[in-house]
């Protein structure tokens, strides 16, 4: 396979190779990506925040150096008070402010924007994704971008074209109509219930406000002023030399938002615009009562991997092609994106071979199969171990077995290598929490508990209760001995027989003996994981 082949097997690869093609061959290239920090920062935000550094690994493994910068455009006006916040008749006073002026009613952190800054910020470090931050509200009150609002305001009516340009007859701002590429906060309110008076063509600008203050100030101190966002993106792909920022379909749609940007970027900024591509939404399937209760519904990167070990929550995005969209469940699917995982690492550590029998195609698959797991570690690249493997569906069991011993867990699998365990570890983290946050209500047939009380099933009589002495007798002394697991359910299969029951009528009172319960795990090998001694102990009352 040719070398080309193997380097554009992921998309994120393809736009690495774009992008280097259409900006040349740069000292460094700069991708950028930011949001509002006006509520919880959602798995849907993080698609973004991604997206940018799978392309970031791209291009690094070609050799490029790239600057990640990730923007927090927390000067922004506090509009609406999002339904998952404390003290909402607090925050509603400070409507109409920017939002690193409104108080945090958590009461953990300066403000409100920074509280849900620092969530993602210590969150993303997880999930080995290391941006550079940016925070607007510390550039604009730096006066940082007074020669870029000065170029904007006098240039206003070119941009007004700008952004008439792909608008209908209807949506066209008319000539006679006033534009203004700024907002103000007021000097003495705060709020941005102000309009802009009159400008002088060089710095000053006049505003009134509704509180009744009026004046004239000077962009290059006053720190109240701002562009508008379809000018302040372009402003800022300038200042910061962007060659690459993705988009939400809504802005990447034929003459949205950031093809108004771009013109905005090369007639008042003299800058080529970013390179971009779309990504699609991610919605939510099967939310446990518990995330979608505390978070308004939605689900924030910290909830994510409560269920998802960093790297199969980056394999998520990784296997999904950035411009469709796709559901990150919660609830049994869990287990099947696990298991996806699972088999991807499996094919790139040579332990299994795609069902491919054209030796081409399997190569192709094996090479993307490596690739979307490289770019799903925390680590760029290969582990230097290979990370032992035990299936989400098992792992279910064996907590639950050992009621959430971790260490437990791990000595009972018996071949767990010190530099296996971190990983393991964060994979039973998130086993155990699913088992009891979503499989209540997803797959109740997951969830059991051992009867260690002493309790016995009530319902065990006559040869119902003389077949579960026998397989105590003579089964349970020999688990752990069988070859295979079909030895021991044919062991218990042929007490049943001898004593005129059906096998299945014989398993359901061995699941109500050990878990009160009319079906479980695989029982031959669920009584290889309780082990002879605890199940002597709870058949012991029989």
């Amino acid at each position: 396979m040719s070398r080309d082949v193997k380097e554009l097997c992921h998309w994120a690869d393809q736009q690495a190779a774009k992008i280097i093609k259409e900006k040349g061959d740069l000292d460094s290239y700069t991708c950028a990506s930011g949001i509002t920090p006006s509520g919880t920062v959602h798995i849907g935000n993080f698609r973004e925040i991604i997206t940018v550094d799978l392309v970031v690994r791209a291009m690094r493994d070609r050799g490029k150096n790239v600057r990640f910068i990730y923007s927090w455009d927390d000067y922004d006006v506090f509009r609406k008070v999002p339904g998952n916040m404390p003290k909402p008749e607090e925050l509603e006073k400070y409507l109409r402010y920017p939002i690193t002026s409104v108080p945090d009613t958590f009461g953990r952190d300066e403000n409100y924007a920074r509280h849900h800054e620092v969530d993602i910020e210590n969150q993303l470090p997880r999930v080995g994704i290391h941006p550079e931050f940016l925070y607007q509200s510390q550039r604009y009150r730096a006066n940082r971008y007074a020669e870029g609002m000065k170029n904007a305001l006098q240039n206003r009516e070119l941009i007004k074209e700008c952004l008439n340009h792909y608008r209908d007859d209807d949506h066209k701002m008319k000539p006679e109509d006033v534009y203004w590429p700024t907002a103000i906060f007021c000097g003495k309110c705060n709020k941005d219930t102000t309009e802009i008076t009159g400008y002088d063509g060089e710095y000053g600008v006049s505003y009134k406000c509704e509180c009744g203050c009026e004046e004239t100030v000077d962009i290059r101190k006053f720190g109240g002023i701002k562009l508008g966002w379809r000018v302040d993106w372009p402003m800022r792909w300038a200042e910061e030399k962007v060659c690459f920022e993705p988009g939400g379909k809504d802005h990447i749609s034929p003459g949205g938002s950031y093809d108004t940007a771009k013109l905005v970027s090369k007639k008042i900024y003299n800058w080529d615009a970013p390179v971009t591509m779309k990504y699609d939404f991610v919605k939510l399937k099967g939310v446990p009562g518990k995330m979608s209760s505390s978070k308004g519904k939605v689900i924030s990167l910290v909830d994510a991997l409560e269920v998802y070990q960093p790297e199969v929550l980056r394999y998520i995005f990784a296997q999904n092609k950035v411009d469709h969209e796709f559901s990150i469940s919660f609830d049994l699917d869990v287990v099947t994106v696990y298991e996806a995982y699972d088999k991807t690492e499996r094919i790139v550590w040579g332990l299994e071979e795609p069902k491919e029998k054209d030796p081409a195609k399997k190569e192709s698959i094996i090479l993307r199969e490596k690739r979307i797991y490289e770019l799903s570690q925390i680590e760029s690249g290969m582990p230097k171990v290979q990370p032992y493997q035990v299936p989400f569906r098992l792992l279910t069991t064996l907590l639950q077995t050992y009621d959430g011993d971790v260490d437990a867990v791990i000595a009972s699998l018996g071949d767990v290598k010190s530099e296996q365990e971190e990983c393991l570890r964060r994979r039973c983290k998130c086993a155990w929490y699913w088992v009891n946050e979503s499989a209540p209500d997803c797959a109740p047939d997951f969830c059991f508990k051992l009867r260690k009380d002493g309790s016995k099933a009530e319902d065990i009589t006559g040869d119902m209760l003389k077949a579960v002495i026998r397989v105590r007798e003579e089964v349970v002394p020999k688990v752990g001995t069988y070859a295979l697991d079909k030895e021991c359910q044919q062991a218990m299969y042929d007490i049943a027989t001898e004593l005129g029951l059906e096998s299945k009528a014989l398993f359901t009172a061995l699941y109500h003996a050990l878990i009160g319960k009319d079906q479980g795990p695989r029982l031959a090998n669920f009584m290889k994981i309780i082990g002879k001694e605890k199940l002597a102990k709870i058949l012991s009352v029989y």
